[in-house]
């Protein structure tokens, strides 16, 4: 399949990409959106949905084919969701639009991950954009890892999750960038001994039992709101899991939690691993994308 560079019109439904499109000034190549405006994080993909540059096109798994054929989809980015509906992928084929599939967040190394940005500089025509804004966020890694190697010594152990609807808890697989940012922040993540199941994906979900006996003693907790929503205290994470009492973080009040936008932002990965390194490090009020829950209220 030949794509003619620049791509226009495209079709986007893998959300942690906008962010790398908005990085390189290149927003206007997108003209359709698998997301309504009030699920984006990103404000300028929300102005660009209210002003109509941008329009929505159906779900992922439900687009709008008359819409997108009509005003002349050029290419459709697809997260790894699509294999879930292989049968959206084979119709977009079948109507002559190619399809992309994102595997960024696969990625195992974070600059791995973020790196990715040159994929859609060179599909758009920003090619030096893309260097320019992977070689920034490379220079704010290094800065945080020489931070953290800086104060090597015993490493505060830190778990991740969110609880599922059918009570399981998903955690990252060590080998997921998430994780790795974590031991690159000076941290030790909990989970790297845990037996990981044998699939492609960068999650996966426990029992109550594995996570409790596995997270007890952690020395943090981070609750990832980016599936469920941004928690208001301590309190109404236990209400969640009553066993969470027991966990040493919980009694001790280092309890954190995500903003909703942290998946969304894909170019602000250097910044993300600065909050968990001063997570790490006590200095807490500067966070952006973490913040700590106390016991009826919020850090804020």
């Amino acid at each position: 399949m030949i794509l003619r560079q620049p791509v226009e019109n495209i079709y986007l439904a893998a959300s942690a990409v906008m962010d790398m499109f908005v990085s390189i000034d290149a927003l206007d190549h997108i003209r359709f959106s698998s997301i309504k405006p009030d699920g984006w994080y990103i404000p300028e993909a929300r102005e660009a949905m209210a002003v109509g540059r941008i329009l929505y096109a159906g779900s992922y798994s439900a687009p709008d084919y008359e819409k997108i054929l009509e005003r002349g989809c050029a290419l459709a980015v697809e997260n790894t969701m699509i294999y879930h509906t292989p049968e959206v992928k084979e119709q977009l084929e079948r109507l002559g639009i190619p399809v992309l599939v994102d595997y960024s967040s696969y990625e195992s190394e974070p600059m791995g991950r973020t790196e990715w940005v040159k994929c859609y500089g060179l599909l758009t025509g920003r090619e030096e954009e893309a260097e320019k804004i992977f070689e920034d966020q490379a220079r704010k890694f290094e800065t945080v890892k020489e931070a953290a190697s800086d104060k090597e010594g015993e490493r505060k152990t830190v778990a991740f999750f969110y609880f599922t609807a059918n009570g399981g808890v998903n955690v990252r697989k060590s080998s997921d960038y998430l994780a790795r940012m974590i031991e690159m922040a000076g941290g030790a993540y909990v989970f790297g001994g845990t037996r990981e199941e044998e699939s492609a994906s960068s999650t996966m979900t426990l029992q109550m039992e594995e996570f409790y006996k596995t997270a007890r003693e952690a020395d943090y907790l981070i609750y990832n709101s980016t599936v469920d929503r941004e928690l208001t205290s301590v309190k109404e994470l236990v209400e969640k899991q009553e066993l969470l009492t027991k966990f040493k973080a919980v009694q001790e009040g280092n309890v954190f939690c995500t903003r909703k936008n942290i998946y969304q932002s894909s170019m602000e990965l250097g910044t993300i691993m600065d909050d968990l390194h001063k997570l790490l490090t006590g200095d807490w009020e500067e966070m952006r994308y973490i913040y700590r829950l106390f016991g009826g209220q919020s850090a804020e």
